[in-house]
């Protein structure tokens, strides 16, 4: 009987502990997978943000893409180049003033004095080498034309006179001191024609004018007629002559300069002096004159103003066209030194987005926002180290407009 009641005993303690046990288990197992069902559902998440993510870098790489008509692309100016390596300046930019060449300016003096009867040029007039600028009534000049004339007549009788003597001489006719004054008489007579001769070359008299005095001899009144003609080509800056006035043979009727070429005076500070050299090439602008000009410079002041603590470097400017005024304030860039790159493109060219600089490029007819790497620069362009290759095409002019519109495409936000 105890046996049995053990036994039982035993039995019910056996089924009470599998109770236990298998209601923990059951419920370690209904547990148990919630923990990697959520690592599962996390994951899942992760994967769709990350499709969402690229669908939306795929969409906005779509949208930075910017498409324009023909039309617009005119109208906001935009031109394309082809990407190409060059030559990178480090340059220096000084302050200056363009000024005339003064080794080609002219100052205009009549050779003798008289009363303007007809002035021909006035200011800003280009002349050509001869011509006539104003027309002078003067009494020393016919008077002097006069003198010449008559001293061509008394060379002629003393030549005529002198023959006479001389067949006299050799017949023993003639004493030989009458002779030898009619030889003197002839070699005075010489003296004098070339001593009016040479005073006629001084007024301005070619000898082709003067060779036609004897001619004109019957015309007196044209005597007095001195032309004051041009001596070089160039353009009148200057005029101090009026109809029916007194001139002097000592004072400017006109100034004339010729601005084929100019010069640049450029301010050089007394710490730049040591890198600045004749020979150096020089790149000038100025507000309003497009595109730039180049020269090269021919002189440098050897003092140092103590005043200004500046000294002046010359840049002679060819100038055929005469666009560059004379007076006009430019700012010079001068080339200290050159270095050939790869690729080099207008700093123009280059937008930042983002804080990242970009360069369009044109793409399926569109204009697509590409990132660079810029290298070394300057104050005109730059050097493109990665993002952009020789032969790729880029937008030159205008980029500034492209990032405007994909600033629109954005919700305008400011980039």
């Amino acid at each position: 009987m105890n046996t049995k009641l053990l036994a039982k005993s035993k039995t019910a303690v056996a089924l009470f502990v599998a109770f236990f046990l298998g209601g923990v288990s059951a419920r370690l197992w209904l547990e148990a997978p919630s923990a990697p069902l959520k690592d599962v559902q996390a994951n899942q998440e992760k994967q769709e943000e990350r499709g969402q993510e690229h669908q939306g870098e795929r969409a906005a790489h779509e949208e930075e893409k910017l498409t324009l008509s023909a039309e617009a692309q005119r109208e906001a100016g935009i031109t394309l180049a082809e990407a190409t390596g060059g030559e990178l300046e480090q340059t220096l930019n000084l302050p200056g003033a363009l000024t005339l060449n003064a080794d080609t300016v002219l100052h205009i003096v009549p050779r003798v004095a008289g009363i303007v009867q007809r002035v021909n040029k006035t200011l800003g007039d280009e002349v050509k080498p001869g011509e006539v600028l104003a027309v002078i009534e003067s009494r020393e000049l016919a008077e002097t034309k006069a003198a010449y004339l008559a001293a061509k007549q008394r060379l002629a009788l003393a030549q005529a006179t002198l023959a006479s003597a001389e067949e006299l001489k050799a017949k023993r006719i003639l004493p030989g001191l009458e002779y030898l004054a009619t030889k003197r008489e002839f070699a005075n007579a010489e003296i004098e024609l070339q001593t009016v001769t040479h005073k006629l070359h001084a007024l301005g008299l070619t000898a082709a004018e003067i060779a036609a005095l004897s001619r004109a001899q019957d015309n007196s009144a044209s005597f007095a007629v001195y032309e004051l003609r041009a001596p070089a080509a160039g353009t009148i800056i200057e005029k101090h002559i009026t109809l029916g006035e007194v001139v002097e043979n000592n004072s400017d009727v006109f100034v004339m300069a010729n601005l084929s070429t100019i010069w640049a005076n450029v301010t050089v500070y007394a710490q730049d002096t040591p890198r600045i050299n004749v020979g150096q090439t020089v790149h000038l602008s100025a507000e309003g004159f497009s595109p730039e000009t180049t020269g090269k410079i021919a002189y440098i002041s050897p003092l140092v103003d103590e005043a200004t603590r500046t000294a002046t470097a010359r840049v002679l400017v060819l100038n055929p066209d005469k666009r560059w005024k004379p007076g006009v304030f430019v700012t010079a860039r001068i080339v200290l030194a050159q270095e050939s790159v790869r690729t080099l493109v207008p700093n123009d060219a280059i937008q930042t987005v983002n804080n990242t600089p970009i360069i369009f490029v044109p793409e399926d007819h569109a204009f697509e926002p590409r990132p660079v790497t810029v290298g070394r620069i300057n104050s005109t362009h730059s050097q493109i180290l990665a993002g952009l290759e020789p032969g790729d095409r880029y937008v030159m002019n205008g980029a500034f407009v492209l990032k405007a519109e994909l600033g629109k495409g954005e919700g305008g936000h400011d980039h």
